[in-house]
Formats: structure tokens, sequence, C-alpha cells
């Protein structure tokens, strides 16, 4: 493998900086919005007892394949794929696509955020009934200009971090927000389990009923660990990329996916027990975040305090997010084109942006307009990139790490090439070849609705 061509990689400086920007990564929306609601609707305690068992085989399986590909090349998604097999580039390619387009619309979700966040600070929005709380939220997301400029100015905070680079951007952020954000679920999570009436949320979110096991919550908790994890669009392999050659990714492969798992089950706590004590429904499904949660905080005692912590937590959950996206990007954009950091970030971010509008717009205006049968702009980019692309991209990386590069190959680059312990390599081997593979498969057809 030559990699002399390609530009002088930045590095993480410490395991600790690595460790918080990949959690970061992993630890989003998908934690702290769609977790709760998810686990609501489908039993409880149940759906947890079976989040974490698949995150043990499918989450820490499928990070350590990313991570292994991206330190063994040293390159972004595509270059990654290149270098292993040359006709496999268009699968990395096909992951730096998901985080571009994933990017139109988390952007926007963003600007909703950051919108909630600065209204609380100003006392802007206050709502003890889910009904006018609604009518707050279609207001904003459906009007024309205001959206548009808080999800540019949620771009230009994401864009500020990653033109910083690797080491004095993304880590340092990281390893500021991160903490931060885990200080802030914990609060948020003590407070909900000492009100009043919380026990019944409590008992509903930890103790599991296995009479409620079904298998569509089988195949949502197996969904809902790969999209958590940031995996399939090529976060894992970018940031793989950037470690050097003596670090244990193998540890690393588990640290990851538990506190991602640590941050969504605090982020249940937060929330479920708060939304029993108030009477109201824990399956509100996308509605939670944004409707729910702020009738909740508008009957709490020091409710819009809480409710400015609630949404600068979910606000850094969307930063590392997304800076985490745009690095995929920008690292493609430099080893591929030799544009340097600051010309690829700036590129990326105005890129973006210009297709943020037509997905913020079509919450509004652009409501009726349909780019799939059925589906506006924002909808069918989340079709796209949650159905179709990432499923598929996890599928082939299985493939690619499994049959084509081979399992041999690929537990030599783990353990260091066989100067660290790696105990479960047979293990590992047999879940990245065989398991894995059949659980995406299982994901892919439960998303297109064959099963």
């Amino acid at each position: 493998m030559d990699n002399s061509s390609y530009p002088v990689r930045d590095q993480w400086v410490t395991r600790a900086g690595f460790l918080m920007a990949t959690i970061g990564s992993a630890v989003g929306l998908g934690n702290l919005w769609r977790f709760p609601y998810i686990a609501g609707k489908y039993g409880g305690g149940v759906f947890l007892l079976l989040y974490l068992l698949i995150v043990v085989v499918l989450g820490c399986t499928m990070t350590l394949g990313e991570l292994t590909l991206g330190r063994h090349t040293q390159l972004n998604p595509l270059g990654a794929y290149r270098t292993i097999k040359k006709k496999w580039a268009w699968v990395g390619g096909m992951a730096i696509f998901a985080s571009v387009i994933i990017m139109f619309y988390y952007s926007v979700v963003g600007g909703w955020v950051l919108k909630y966040f600065v209204g609380y600070c100003f006392g802007l929005l206050h709502s003890a009934d889910p009904a006018s709380a609604n009518q707050v939220f279609t207001a904003f997301t459906s009007s024309t200009v205001a959206p548009v400029i808080y999800t540019a100015v949620f771009l230009i905070i994401t864009t500020i971090i990653v033109y910083w680079g690797v080491s004095s951007g993304i880590e340092k952020a990281s390893k500021f927000m991160m903490p931060a954000l885990f200080i802030f679920v914990v609060i948020l999570a003590i407070r909900s389990i000492t009100l009043p009436g919380a026990g019944a949320g409590l008992s509903y979110f930890l103790v599991p009923n296995l009479n409620q096991i079904t298998g569509e919550g089988i195949l949502t908790a197996m969904g809902q660990v790969f999209y958590s994890l940031s995996l399939g669009m090529g976060i894992m392999i970018t940031y793989g990329s950037y470690l050097d050659k003596q670090s244990n990714i193998a540890n690393s492969s588990v640290v990851i996916p538990m506190a991602d798992s640590l941050v969504a089950i605090l982020a249940g706590l937060a929330i479920l027990p708060a939304v029993f004590a108030f009477g109201l429904q824990p399956d509100a499904g996308p509605g939670l975040m944004f409707v729910t949660l702020p009738a909740v905080f508008g009957q709490m005692p020091l409710g819009r305090l809480l409710a400015i912590v609630f949404f600068l937590l979910v606000l850094f959950a969307a930063l590392t997010s997304t800076m985490s996206m745009l690095e995929v990007i920008v690292s493609f954009l430099i080893d591929e084109t030799k544009f340097n950091r600051r010309k690829a970030t700036v590129l990326a971010a105005i890129v973006i942006f210009i297709f943020a509008i037509p997905a913020s717009l079509s919450m509004g205006v652009w409501a009726d307009v349909h780019f799939l049968p059925g589906m506006n702009f924002f909808d069918s980019l989340d079709y796209l990139s949650s159905n179709i692309i990432l499923p598929l991209s996890g599928f082939l990386l299985c493939i690619l790490i499994g049959w084509v590069w081979g399992v041999d190959n690929a537990v030599k680059e783990i353990s260091n090439d066989n100067t660290l312990e790696f105990e479960l390599a047979p293990v590992w081997s047999f879940l990245i070849k065989f398991v894995a593979p059949i659980l995406i498969l299982l994901i892919f057809i439960n998303a297109l609705g064959l099963l």
C-alpha cells in the first residue's frame, strides 16, 4: 500500500480525544430523541434489553470493522475501499454520499434545536399544553425564512470546528462538549426520576416484560443500533484513519458503543419518567422532542431552566454528529482533490447549505413538492439514507472485510501485527462474516416494508 501521493494526515493527539470524538459522532438525535420514543413504543424495558444485546453482537462488531479499515489504510472511505480492492471504491463513495445527504436534512433539525435553545434562553417559548406546543413548532418549521437562518447558523458553527482540523478543531470541541453533554443528561435524569408519579415511567423503561417481545420490536432495535452508532456512513473509517498504529482499536470498539448506549439509557431516564409523571404518551413519535417535552417543561418547577439545559444538551449532540459527517466529506476532498482543509471545509458547507434550503422548505411552502413518490424532499433524503444507503453500505463492509480482504488480514491489523492480544478474534471473525451481514439484511428488508 502506497499512500505517498496523499497529503500528510492529521492525527488525534490523545486517546481520550479520539474516544470523545467518536462517541460524539455516535451520540446524536438518535439517542436523545429517537431512542426514548421508540423504546416507549416497543415495550420500554424489553426494548432496552433487546437493544443492549444487539449492541454487543452487531454494534461492537461493525464499529471494530470500520475502525480497522480506516486505520489500516489511513484514508477516507473511498480511498480505503479502493486500497483493499480497486473495484470496491464505489462502496466507499456510497458511504460518503450517505454523509452528504444526511447532512442536508440533519442540519435543518440542528437549526430547530438551536432555535429552541435560543427561544428558551430569552423566555420566548413556554407552553404547558401539548396542543399549544405543537402549534408553536408547526408555525416555526413551516415558515420560510427563520428555519433557514437557524440552519445557516448551525452549519457555521459546525464548519468553524471542522475548519480548524482534527486535533485543533474536532478533538478540542469534543473534549469539551461530550463531558458537558454527559453531565447535562445526568442532571435531567435525576430531576425526571424524582418527579411525583415518575415511578411508572421508571418501571416501564427498566423492567422488561418478555411477553411484549415482537418481531417488529427486534428488527426496530437492530435498526436503532445501526443508525445510532453512525454505521455505514464512513465516520468510523474516517476517524479510524487518524489513529496511529499503536492504538488499541479492539478496546475502543467496545468503549464507543457502550458509551453511546449509556447516553441513550440516560436519555430514556431523563424523558420517559417525566412523560409518565405528567400523563402524556411515551410513544409520541418525532414530536416527542419539540412538542411533548416542551409541554412537560412548561408544567415543571424550574421548567425553563431545565429546558435550556436539555436543548443545550441536544445541540451538543447534534453538533458532534454533524461535524463528524462533515469531516467525512472534507477528508474525501483533501485526499482525492488535493484541496487544503480550509477550502474543502468551506466548499462542502456551502453545498450542504444550498441543499438544506429545500429540505427546510419541505416543512412549509414546498411540503407538496414530491422528490420520491409521496415524499417531500426532507422525507426523501431520510428514506434514501436510512432505508437504502446505510444498510447496503454496512452489508458490503462486512462482505469486504470478511470475504474480500479476509478476516486474517483484519485480525492482524487489529492486533497491531500480533503485538496485542485479541482473544475474541474467532468470535469477531464469525460475527463479521456471517452474523452481521444477515442482521443487516434483515434491517434492510424490514426498512423496505418487505417483512
